[in-house]
């Protein structure tokens, strides 16, 4: 229901009045408008994107193929304590849905669309909802996630058995399956399927060899590849959610460039940025936090965050948030003092100009991969040190750059890649002294652009100055 209030001759903006608790097992237009579009299956992304990638993926297959897809598992820390559901990312890419125990088949055919979707999920459980809240309907999931057909879980193996041995290919994903053997694969491949739900739906009298037959054969093919062609790149949607996810994060990093001071642990300045991200919006960290002070940050993924600031260190913070489905990846290397140090400074701004160089090429018409990326990011790195006094030759310190450009494929318009070139320089003679223990990592998400590239996280500053001015406090933010 829809209402306009008028206060002191103001008038407010529409908004909705919405029922609490929520009939659905996830924000929706009708439950959560606030956070839901009209249009949109999730926040900030269209009903149309879902249905457009179903659509390519299986255009991408050959006539009669079964793509099954199911949902990630609710883990547990011990017990009955659980930890924070995170929907399984390739699941949640074609359907949007994001709640346990369900599961999703299309499968390919002659039809105008180009294949059917039938979704599997649990349905209303009055009695369960009392404890874990809501779940969508059989018909709620339906309409609201545009699916042909929805069926319970329960009848997830049954409707297998019917459609397996007329298929040609069946695409789908398992946990490590190289380790298994033919007939281990299928019955691995049946229990993991079915795994999350067999405690609460047992199969209903049907035969497991029978569909471990059909899911052990030759037809099985990985859904990941296929799937990983479609998410490289981004719709305008997925794009404008990304520089949301990055926005949150550049600003949690600014803001936490000022709250870190010499004498505080690195555990507090982690906990602080993860704390400002969740006040933006975000939904869950991207991945465990990097805040390593002075020689911990040559760790490339020290995670420990357990040691105490110390004045004239570096503090490199790797750190970023999910934010409605998609993740912000930033790295910002500053000094806990406020200032850097000569030697600081020489280092840091030979991994700045390298980065900056870099990101210069990150278009499409550069015609570079992200593996001639690398090599570029390394040659580079390699005459800044030189040029400050390393002498390096055909080896020398750590000079990162991520694994991702371990790829040959041409940069596309579309694409998002981190640039993220790192020095590190360990304790050792053959260095400059004034230099051991420094180590520094900027890392920006980029948007690949025909002609010219798109900074998503340009908010986080990475000039000198401006570090030393979000840490001195001259930019007009509080820490909090």
């Amino acid at each position: 229901m829809f209402t306009s209030l008028r206060r002191a001759g103001t008038r407010f903006a529409a908004r909705s009045i919405t029922t609490k608790p929520s009939e659905y097992g996830q924000p929706t237009f009708l439950s959560h408008p606030h956070l839901v579009k009209e249009n949109e299956t999730t926040p900030g992304i269209p009903a149309s994107d879902y249905e457009q990638r179903r659509r390519r993926l299986m255009e991408l297959l050959p006539e009669k193929s079964v793509v099954l897809s199911v949902a990630a598992p609710v883990k547990y820390m011990s017990a009955n304590i659980f930890y924070k559901y995170r929907q399984a990312s390739d699941f949640w890419y074609l359907t949007g849905f994001e709640e346990p125990e369900s599961a999703v088949v299309l499968e390919k055919n002659s039809s105008s669309k180009g294949y059917s979707m039938t979704l599997f999920c649990s349905g209303r459980n009055f009695a369960k909802e009392k404890w874990d809240g809501a779940r969508t309907s059989l018909s709620s999931a339906k309409n609201l996630f545009h699916a042909d057909e929805t069926m319970p879980i329960s009848s997830f193996a049954s409707h297998l058995k019917a459609i397996l041995p007329t298929s040609s290919h069946v695409y789908v994903d398992l946990p490590n399956p190289t380790f298994w053997s033919s007939r281990q694969k299928g019955k691995g491949l049946l229990n993991y399927l079915t795994g999350s739900v067999s405690s609460l739906n047992p199969m209903g009298g049907v035969d497991k060899e029978e569909v471990m037959k059909y899911l052990s054969g030759s037809a099985q093919r990985p859904l990941a590849p296929q799937v990983g062609k479609l998410r490289v790149l981004k719709s305008k949607a997925e794009q404008e959610v990304m520089k949301a996810a990055a926005d949150i994060s550049a600003k949690a990093h600014t803001k936490t460039m000022l709250f870190t001071q010499p004498g505080k642990p690195e555990s507090a300045v982690a906990g602080h940025f993860e704390y400002l991200c969740t006040l933006g919006g975000s939904q869950r960290p991207a991945y465990v936090p990097v805040v390593a002070s002075g020689p911990n940050s040559l760790i490339l993924h020290y995670t420990a965050n357990d040691h105490v600031i110390r004045n004239d260190e570096l503090v490199l913070i790797d750190a970023g948030c999910e934010y409605n489905g998609y993740a912000s990846d930033i790295t910002r290397t500053f000094p806990a003092s406020g200032t850097f140090t000569s030697a600081q400074q020489e280092i840091y701004s030979a991994v700045l100009h390298t980065q900056k160089e870099m990101i210069k090429l990150c278009t499409e018409t550069s015609g570079y991969s992200l593996q001639e990326l690398h090599k570029q990011s390394c040659e580079l790195l390699r005459a800044e040190l030189n040029r400050i006094g390393f002498e390096l030759k055909g080896e020398g310190v750590d000079l990162h750059e991520s694994t991702f450009f371990e790829r040959a494929a041409p940069l596309r318009q579309g694409m998002v890649i981190t640039i993220e070139p790192g020095i590190y320089v360990p304790p050792t003679a053959n260095f400059p002294k004034h230099f051991h223990n420094i180590g520094v990592r900027i890392e920006d998400d980029v948007l690949v652009g025909e002609e010219h590239p798109t900074i998503l996280s340009v908010a986080a500053p990475k000039e000198v100055v401006d570090v030393e001015g979000a840490c001195q406090g001259l930019l007009g933010l509080e820490p909090y």
